[in-house]
């Protein structure tokens, strides 16, 4: 009996290895997500920009070339897709192991950017290298658009961050071959209906991310579908009046992915400045790009809040995202100006 008061007691005290393994494994386990979300906490943070002229500047130094027409729009999205893979954490949307897989924040994000990068990718594949619907398509972007188009969450065989490492391969590729004189292959048309397709694509998302940001609060909409033709049709029936919410759950996934696509849409339309500079100032639109610019800037202010808020209408706690909405609608609105400044002869 009093051997088993003792082998008690030392339990007790830790003197059995079984209880000091078992201490110091809940003590290690302890440390690990204290790290786990010191880590995921320094991952989530957003990436800082990067000037687009300076990117461009340095591929081309490093190849030995000369910044040409096409070369800072390239430039800004290699720079996106390589922001992608080599900020903190790298590639987060598909990781299968903590503290990348508790993270919902930044996944969103990348998604918002990679969304703008394969827009402009297909952009510059069918338009921007090409002279008229009949030329051919350049070689090095005919395989780095599908392959910026990967699956965005593969994690083994193959996984996705090399298929858009090919990607940027490729983009590079086009690049060093744009800023070779002898290389008339590889072209860049900086004129006014090319921008305006890219723009048409672009105008689409931000009208989407805006709806679907207004309705984190829950909108009764009519089905306005039809409306402006009245021999419209369409292929099953809706209602004449429908609710229209964003699930709970997707609210802060929503603002989040909008933050990434502006993020990326900053950097995109400082390179068309660039290289659409004689195209904007002939239509006198500089300042029109400039007004888009800003406003997808303001969606990139600190969120004080340690969450995304989701007050209704004119109650007592914010709601960002109406507040995002409202940049992400300011934006599209001066998108569509600007398309039909473009139009305008």
């Amino acid at each position: 009996m009093t051997g088993l008061q003792d082998r008690i007691a030392n339990w007790r005290d830790g003197a059995l290895p079984g209880g000091l393994w078992a201490r110091r494994l809940g003590g290690a386990v302890l440390v690990y997500l204290l790290l786990a979300v010191l880590v995921g906490a320094y991952w989530s943070l957003t990436p800082a920009p990067f000037d687009v002229a300076e990117r461009a500047s340095s591929y081309s130094t490093r190849t030995g070339g000369q910044v040409a027409v096409g070369s800072t729009t390239t430039a800004a999205l290699i720079g996106a897709v390589e922001t992608l893979l080599e900020k903190p954490g790298g590639y987060l949307s598909n990781d299968v192991a903590p503290p990348g897989l508790w993270l919902d924040n930044i996944p969103n994000w990348e998604f918002g950017v990679l969304i703008q990068s394969r827009d402009l990718a297909r952009a510059m594949r069918e338009v921007f290298s090409r002279s008229q619907s009949q030329s051919r398509e350049d070689q090095d972007l005919a395989l780095a658009e599908p392959q910026l188009n990967f699956n965005s969450d593969s994690w083994i065989l193959p996984t996705t961050e090399a298929q858009y490492r090919d990607g940027v391969k490729h983009l590079h590729s086009y690049l060093a071959r744009l800023e070779d004189d002898n290389d008339s292959d590889a072209q860049f048309y900086a004129r006014a209906d090319n921008l305006r397709y890219w723009l048409a694509t672009v105008s689409s998302r931000l009208g989407s991310l805006s709806q679907r940001l207004s309705a984190s609060v829950g909108q009764r909409r009519l089905n306005t579908d039809l409306a402006g033709d009245g021999s419209a049709r369409q292929s099953t029936p809706a209602p004449a009046e429908m609710l229209v919410s964003t699930p709970w759950l997707e609210i802060d996934d929503v603002f989040f992915e909008a933050r990434g696509t502006a993020w990326a849409l900053i950097h995109f339309l400082k390179a068309v400045e660039v290289d659409f500079a004689d195209v904007l100032a002939n239509k006198n639109a500089q300042v029109s790009v400039q007004q888009i610019i800003r406003e997808l800037e303001a969606t990139q202010d600190v969120v004080w809040s340690p969450m995304i808020l989701n007050g209704s209408g004119f109650g007592l706690l914010a709601n960002h995202s109406l507040v995002m909405a409202s940049y992400i609608s300011r934006a599209n609105t001066a998108m569509i100006d600007l398309r039909d400044l473009l139009a305008q002869g």
